[in-house]
This record gives structure tokens, sequence and C-alpha cells, in this order.
């Protein structure tokens, strides 16, 4: 059974604050739990988008995506997507736009409301840990996240 809402971060664990993306949803799974209200709701992660994660928003209601960012404004950017082939699109790793974009093109339809939660990250170094600051916007965006459940209601 498919749950209406996905929650999907990508990153690197052993590469400093490229992190963020697998440990939000590590985290979100244990937040969650604590509010059944909520319904539903599958979480996924990976080491980075890829054409075949298109197949992972079949049958969704909304999708939210979360990746670590040197340009996001700190703690977080929290912003609506749409499906667009950008440069990505033919390259091993992909922007969620372009698997958007994927997903409209096999299934001949719009893709369920997609948001992406970038948040702020600072090192990217193989071997680092989490930096105080990504520390504290994984904080901030968990709390950003528990609000857009309740706003895409």
């Amino acid at each position: 059974m498919i749950s209406p809402t996905l929650v999907f971060g990508w990153g690197n664990p052993s590469r400093g604050d490229d992190a963020l993306g697998p440990l939000f949803v590590e985290h979100f799974i244990a937040l969650a739990a604590r509010h059944p209200e909520w319904g539903a709701i599958d979480c996924l992660t990976d080491f980075q988008l890829q054409v075949e994660h298109a197949l992972d928003l079949q049958g969704r209601r909304r999708v939210l995506f979360v990746d670590a960012s040197l340009d996001a404004a700190p703690p977080y950017t929290l912003a609506r997507i749409e499906a667009a082939r950008d440069t990505s699109f033919t390259t091993h790793a992909m922007s969620p736009q372009a698997v958007l974009k994927v997903f409209a093109d096999i299934d001949d339809g719009e893709p369920p409301p997609c948001w992406l939660l970038a948040i702020r990250a600072e090192r990217f170094e193989l071997g680092e840990p989490l930096s105080a600051a990504a520390k504290d916007n994984l904080a901030a965006a968990l709390e950003a996240a528990a609000d857009w459940i309740a706003a895409t209601d």
C-alpha cells in the first residue's frame, strides 16, 4: 500500500553536512511516530536522485524532497517545485525538478504537488562530522516539516 505522503531525503552520510537529507528522514520517522494524526507517511533515502525515483511518486498526494544545500538561506528554504528538464536530466544525479519531469513523461500527467526543503549546509568533506550549524538547521527544518504536514493536509 502506498502512503499519500512521501518524504524523500538524499545525501551521503560520510560527507559532513551532506548527511542532512538522510538524517532528516531518520529524525522525521521518529517525529511522525509521535503524530498518528498525520496519517500514513512513507520515508525514503538514497545517496542521490535518479530517474528511477520518478516511480516513487506514483499514487502520492504530496511529496517533500529534502537535501543539504550550500545555497539555501539559513536555516533552510522550503519551496514548491514544478517539473522541469534541466541540466541534471542526463547526468547520474538528478534534481528533484528533473525527477518530476520524468514522472510527467512516463505517467503522461502531472506529478503530485512537491516541495523542496533545502537545509543550509557548510561542509561536505569526506569523513567530517555534521557541523554545529547544520545540527541547528536540521532541528529548524524538522519543525518546518511538522508545519508543512499541517498546512498541506
